[in-house]
C-alpha cells in the first residue's frame, strides 16, 4: 500500500495545510484517501477517547470524519501527555529499548496504519514538530518512515533563509525514501533566487523539489474572533463581525500623522493601541480595520464605540500592555494554525497550483 509521510524541517511550517491540499486535490484525481497522525502532540478529550487536535480537524477537511475506521485512537495510536514523556524519561514506554528505540510503539503505529490503509489508494501520514520530534521515545519521522516503508515528503518553511543543509542531511538519512521537498511560504523577494539557484542546487544533490509555494497573506491571518480568544481579551462592540481576517497589525503609538501615513501602506490590519488615544483610534475606524485591540485593560469612549458598531469594526479590550500585545501578536501570525474552511480552500488551491503532483504520483506510484 502505497504510503506518504508530511514531515518539516521544524514545527509551524504548513504541514495541516498541505495535507489537506494534497489529500483534496489527491481526491478530486478519483484517489481513495487514508489519514492518519501517529504521534500527536495537542492532545484533546474526545467521547472516543484522548485524540489530537490537528488530526481531528485534518480528518474533517479531508471528508473521514463519519469513516467508522478513522476513529482518534487509529489515526493517532501515540498521544503525547505530560504521563508519557516522563514514562519515556524513565524508560517505561510499552516495548521501548534501553537505547531509546520505539518498540512496542512503532508495532502500534505500524498496526493502525494498516489498518486504516485498507481497501485505499492512497495512505497520507502527518508528522507532528520536526523530521526529529519524538526522538526521545524512538518515534521520530526518520525512524517512522523507515519502519512503515513509506515514502516521505520534506517541507521547509521560510524564515530568514531556507534550511538546504537540513534538507540535504534528510536526503541522505532518509536515502530513497525521500520524495521531495516543498519550499513553503517563499516571500515575493527571495522566489527568484530560491527558483533559479536554490531549487536546481537541491535537485543535483538529489533532493527532487516538489513544489515552491509562494507567501500567502491569507494562510497568515487570523480571523477577529480567534485573535481576541488566543489574546485573552474580550469583543465589546459589533460581535457580528468577528469573521473578518487580520493579517497584520500596526501599533498606534505615534502621532496621528505618522499614523495615517502607515496605516494607508497596511491591508487588513489590526490596529493596537492604548484606551486613552481616542484620536488613533477613530483614525483606525475611519480607514476600515478589521478590528481595534484596546490595551491597558482601558474602554473607549461612547464615540468611539458607537462610530464602532456604525463602521461594523470589532473591538477587543485586553490588559497588557501595547508592547506584550505587540509580540503576542507577531507569534500569533506567525504560528497560527489553520482552523477554518477558508484556509483549507485556499490551501488546496495552492497545493494543485505549485506542487508537481504527476511527479509526485509517479513517485509514489498511485
Amino acid at each position: 500500500m502505497p504510503g506518504l509521510y508530511i514531515g518539516s524541517t521544524s514545527g509551524y511550517s504548513g504541514k495541516n495545510t498541505i495535507t489537506a491540499g494534497l489529500g483534496l486535490a489527491l481526491k478530486q484525481a478519483g484517489l481513495s484517501i487514508g489519514y492518519m497522525k501517529p504521534v500527536g502532540a495537542m492532545p484533546v478529550d474526545t467521547p472516543q477517547g484522548l485524540a489530537d487536535e490537528d488530526a481531528l480537524f485534518v480528518r474533517e477537511a479531508l471528508g473521514l470524519a463519519d469513516d467508522p475506521a478513522h476513529t482518534p485512537a487509529a489515526m493517532t495510536p501515540v498521544v503525547v501527555t505530560h504521563d508519557f514523556k516522563r514514562e519515556a524519561f524513565e524508560n517505561r514506554l510499552p516495548g521501548m529499548t534501553p537505547d531509546g528505540k520505539g518498540g512496542g510503539l512503532l508495532d502500534d503505529i505500524r498496526a493502525a496504519y494498516e489498518g486504516l490503509a485498507k481497501g485505499r489508494d492512497l495512505m497520507l501520514v502527518a508528522g507532528s514538530g520536526s523530521m526529529y520530534s519524538g526522538k526521545y521515545s524512538g518515534v521520530d519521522a526518520v525512524s517512522l518512515v523507515k519502519a512503515l516503508g513509506i515514502k516521505a515528503v520534506v517541507i521547509d518553511r521560510f524564515e530568514k533563509e531556507l534550511n538546504y543543509d537540513l534538507l540535504l542531511m534528510l536526503g541522505e538519512q532518509l536515502a530513497g525514501g525521500l520524495a521531495g521537498v516543498v519550499l513553503n511560504d517563499v516571500p515575493p523577494a527571495y522566489l527568484e533566487e530560491v527558483t533559479e539557484h536554490l531549487a536546481p542546487f537541491l535537485e543535483s544533490r538529489g533532493v527532487p523539489v516538489l513544489g515552491i509555494l509562494p507567501r500567502d497573506p491569507l494562510m497568515g491571518s487570523i480571523t477577529v474572533g480567534d485573535l481576541a480568544q488566543r489574546l485573552g481579551g474580550k469583543v465589546i462592540s459589533a460581535h457580528h463581525r468577528t469573521d473578518r481576517v487580520v493579517s497584520q497589525f500596526l501599533i498606534g503609538t505615534m502621532q496621528v500623522e505618522n499614523f495615517m501615513l502607515h496605516f494607508r501602506k497596511k491591508k487588513n490590519a489590526a490596529v493596537i493601541v492604548g484606551g486613552d488615544r481616542a484620536d488613533v483610534q477613530l483614525v483606525a475606524l475611519e480607514g476600515d480595520c478589521p478590528c481595534l485591540v484596546l490595551t491597558g485593560n482601558l474602554y473607549p469612549n461612547d464615540v468611539i464605540l458607537t462610530r464602532s458598531e456604525v463602521l461594523e469594526t470589532s473591538i477587543i479590550i485586553v490588559r497588557e500592555d501595547t508592547f506584550t500585545v505587540a509580540k503576542k501578536m507577531e507569534n500569533l501570525l506567525t504560528r497560527h494554525k489553520m482552523r477554518d474552511g477558508v484556509k483549507v480552500r485556499q490551501g488546496a488551491e495552492l497545493v494543485a497550483r505549485h506542487l508537481k503532483l504527476d511527479a509526485l504520483r509517479k513517485t509514489l506510484g498511485v
